[in-house]
């Protein structure tokens, strides 16, 4: 039930944040930004509970038919808003805080150099 308590939540944020929408159905039904959250959510379930060939399976449909890449090792917040999401991509160790928005043609990835 939180997961879908937690996906309303996301609509309801979108709606807030683009002038454009109309109504929260509206986002649930048509926007890209929406669609790929409820993949990810469901592939990062999956990897939790280390079934990873299907959570990367979940997250590569996502992928096709949103245009959005999100790993499903990357820990995303609440209220996630992403706007134009074509070529957005989110790698496996990315941190996504709370109440943030993403626009197009954004990678995010934690950089880190290997200790020697």
């Amino acid at each position: 039930m939180l997961f879908f308590k937690e996906l309303y939540e996301d609509a309801k944020n979108i709606k807030k944040q683009d002038p454009a929408s109309r109504s929260v159905l509206e986002v649930i039904i048509l926007y890209p930004g929406f669609h790929i959250l409820v993949f990810h959510r469901l592939s990062h379930f999956l990897y939790r509970h280390k079934l990873l060939f299907l959570a990367r399976l979940i997250s590569q449909i996502g992928r096709f038919f949103t245009g959005i890449e999100i790993h499903p090792g990357a820990k995303i917040g609440r209220r996630l808003f992403i706007d134009h999401g074509m070529g957005i991509v989110i790698g496996e160790t990315a941190t996504i805080g709370d109440d943030c928005t993403i626009y197009h043609n954004s990678t995010l990835r934690w950089n880190w150099k290997r200790q020697e």
